[in-house]
């Protein structure tokens, strides 16, 4: 059985649907940021945080698992900035617990959901693995500090995990159930979709003077359904042997600016946006794109889908979406 702390969220609920296929998944998720109805019906699920010991050990003890995935982390950078003690007690102290919890009862395999924000702001065209980690907000600090506690744990304990540092994750499930659901919503595709929806009076853009072709800032879009089979492909890798713990980007490799993602929005939807230009947000890079050729190298996992099938998707659970 595999458990996925954070199930019921975004990318959390997305890798449950396709991971209960082949797998008997437990979900453990507090419904904080998640939602219920976003997990799977093949899944368990135990409603707890896994920052109560009593939870995990119940956890545990009582069914037989033999990986973990993580995906329960709190992930606003600006709120990190405004509230570190939450991000270091949930995303560093939470993870802590469960990691120990793990090794109580010797299980050894994890897959821990991390992000591209451990670079902080790399002044290169692509973003490969050696580029050091520089973190700039407590976010990012967070989830680097799990990375190191990982890399201490595997060489004292013999745990295994792999890193999985996303860019930019966008898009919903093909068959339109599940999708981008966030309170409050902070990622531009979503935002985008839920302006041309009638839900928003505007789109904001800020900054349209940073040294990239049309001046907006540059991104590496990534389908969710995309980064859940990097999961699997993880997992599996971990399950038959595979003893090297690694650490890998996820992306497409290809960046779109903020103005080409509003145009392509436009295009899909067959509507026009109302923009609104604004001065740059402070810490905002003007490119970042990740290479992901060490996965693809390593185990053979690459993107599939663009940014128009991205965008597609996501309209598609938008218009099925009752406000």
């Amino acid at each position: 059985m595999i458990l996925v702390v954070g199930g019921a969220g975004y990318i959390g609920s997305h890798l449950v649907k396709d991971l209960v296929m082949e797998e008997d998944v437990l979900v453990l998720d507090n419904l904080i940021t998640g939602h219920r109805e976003a997990i799977d019906q093949k899944a368990l699920f135990i409603h707890g945080d896994i920052g109560d010991p009593f939870v995990l050990k119940t956890v545990f003890k009582n069914y037989p698992i033999k990986s973990v995935m993580h995906f329960a982390a709190y992930s606003l950078v600006g709120e990190s900035v405004l509230d570190p003690q939450k991000y270091y007690e949930n995303n560093v102290g939470s993870t802590l617990n469960l990691l120990n919890a793990m090794l109580k009862h010797n299980v050894k395999n994890f897959i821990f959901s991390s992000t591209a924000a451990t670079y902080g702001i790399p002044n290169v065209e692509l973003i490969d693995e050696t580029i050091p980690a520089n973190p700039i907000n407590p976010y990012g600090k967070s989830k680097l500090m799990i990375e190191e506690i990982l890399a201490d744990y595997a060489s004292a304990y013999e745990m295994k995990y792999t890193i999985l540092r996303y860019f930019n994750a966008a898009g919903a499930h093909e068959s339109g159930e599940i999708g981008e659901k966030h309170v409050p919503e902070t990622h531009l595709i979503p935002l985008i979709l839920q302006h041309l929806a009638g839900l928003r009076k505007n789109i904001s853009v800020f900054g349209t003077d940073y040294d990239t072709p049309d001046g907006t800032c540059i991104r590496d879009y990534i389908h969710v359904t995309d980064l859940a089979k990097a999961h699997i492909s993880a997992l599996h890798s971990l399950l038959n042997g595979w003893n090297k713990s690694a650490v890998y980007n996820l992306g497409n490799g290809q960046g779109f600016s903020v103005k080409e993602v509003i145009e392509t929005c436009e295009q899909v939807t067959g509507l026009k946006a109302d923009v609104v230009y604004c001065e740059r947000r402070a810490g905002d890079p003007g490119r970042l794109v990740a290479s992901a050729e060490k996965i693809k190298r390593e185990l053979g996992w690459e993107a599939e889908r663009n940014l128009e099938q991205i965008i597609q998707s996501a309209w598609k659970w938008h218009r099925n979406q009752k406000y």
